[in-house]
């Protein structure tokens, strides 16, 4: 079942081996086929040197599985929150990648501090505030995805693909898996040179407005131009 997705959701997944975003089992990718209303996961706590499309899990978008020897990641529950939430979305990624985590941990934004970051985020990587004690211990984490949708109430999440929950790390999406992992690549990019911008300058401010508005409609909307032409 699904197996073009399987390809394509494992490879997603050693992707982040390969980028350094994972230690151990600490992060997943996930895609979706919204057509059959169905999700395929990393297995939960296998390590990723024995990841293989036929190990990958199967679910609904109630997080059941439908297919699969193994149980499904943990962080099941919060994808599927996204995949409701969020209609444009294809694959999502979560990591414990060190700077992004670290903002995270700080409960601090990741503000837009220069034109690397606009390129692909369109101002700042917000912060999902930390779950409640009734939060946690009643359905965790689908209660840190109701916690991101909460956080995008006023956002645009094709334009801003990715969240830091707090105490906890770095979620990030895109149409497909594939563009869900390279979104976490820049995410913790951005981080890393955030952290230590603001180690040389505490008090360094947001670009402005119309240079973050500038690069980012370079590489995207319909009057983008970054980059080749289909067919070049």
């Amino acid at each position: 079942m699904l197996e073009k997705l399987r390809e394509i959701v494992c490879e997603a997944n050693l992707e982040l081996v390969r980028q350094g975003l994972v230690t151990l089992t600490w992060g997943n990718v996930s895609g979706v086929d919204r057509e059959r209303g169905l999700m395929v996961i990393k297995p939960s706590g296998v390590a990723y040197e024995r990841l293989m499309p036929g190990s990958l899990v199967v679910t609904d978008l109630d997080g059941q599985v439908v297919e699969g020897g193994y149980a499904p990641s943990s962080d099941t529950p919060t994808h599927v929150r996204l995949y409701l939430a969020f209609p444009n979305i294809g694959g999502v990624a979560h990591t414990h990648s060190a700077f992004a985590t670290a903002f995270a941990q700080a409960g601090r934004e990741i503000p837009c501090l220069g034109t690397t970051h606009a390129d692909h985020f369109h101002g700042a990587v917000p912060v999902a505030r930390l779950p409640s004690e009734a939060e946690v211990r009643d359905r965790y984490e689908h209660n840190i995805g109701g916690l991101i949708v909460e956080r995008f109430r006023t956002l645009d999440p094709d334009a801003i693909p990715g969240v830091l929950a707090a105490g906890h790390g770095p979620f990030t999406w895109g149409p497909d898996p594939r563009k869900a992992v390279e979104n976490a690549v820049a995410l913790e990019a951005v981080a890393q040179m955030a952290a230590t911008t603001f180690s040389l300058c505490p008090e360094a401010p947001p670009l402005p407005s119309y240079i973050l508005d500038t690069h980012y409609g370079r590489k995207h909307g319909p009057g983008a131009y970054y980059g080749q032409k289909k067919g070049h």
